[in-house]
């Protein structure tokens, strides 16, 4: 049964995003599924109600797009799954300041950058729901994801913070913190933990 509501998902290319893309569809939802390269992707774009946009969360031009376009297609936002992001794994020490870098830029300034792009279209309709799709890690650790987790870590805070500023707008948030998912990253950490004999 379709509905009048819509979401906005970002790396709904793979994994824990293309299943909520997936899930959304079929509950009735307009779905603007967003990724760094949507035209390599072809399921979801055969799906009706889904439309797919670009969207990088370390570039705020595409950000700006994304959002835009998805009420333009659809006419508002009323739920963003913030779901990018990826895991660097391997003992800090040997980490350059690049890796580090790009680990924070996406799974926390991209977050904020996404959630800052869609807060004035949300206090402009009085609602909305943020959803940040973080990890278990963000509340208890393990060796080797030191990065990871500061970066999980970093957005529980922000996210508990930030829902007492953006409640009097009736703009509520959400933290989704899953276990272990079957996916490259996964299959990468256990390689990883392999080799450090973990």
């Amino acid at each position: 049964m379709k509905t009048n509501k819509t979401v906005l998902i970002t790396g709904a290319s793979s994994g824990i995003g293309k299943a909520a893309a997936i899930y959304f569809q079929q509950q009735g939802w307009n779905v603007a599924a967003t990724m760094r390269a949507p035209e390599k992707e072809k399921e979801l774009g055969q799906l009706a109600q889904v439309k797919l946009f670009r969207l990088d969360v370390m570039d705020e031009a595409s950000i700006s797009s994304a959002v835009t376009g998805t009420i333009a297609a659809f006419g508002s936002i009323d739920v963003v799954v913030n779901n990018a992001g990826y895991g660097a794994v391997g003992i800090f020490e040997a980490a350059t300041n690049e890796q580090i870098h790009r680990q924070f830029e996406t799974n926390v300034f991209g977050v904020m950058n996404v959630i800052r792009a869609v807060l004035p279209h949300f206090r402009e309709k009085k609602n909305g729901t943020i959803i940040n799709i973080t990890s278990m890690g963000g509340r208890i650790t393990f060796p080797l994801y030191s990065v990871y987790h500061g970066t999980k870590w970093a957005v529980e805070g922000f996210a508990e913070a930030l829902q007492f500023e953006l409640r009097p707008f009736n703009i509520r948030v959400k933290n989704v913190e899953p276990g272990a998912i079957k996916n490259d990253f996964y299959e990468r950490s256990m390689d990883m933990n392999k080799k450090e004999g973990l």
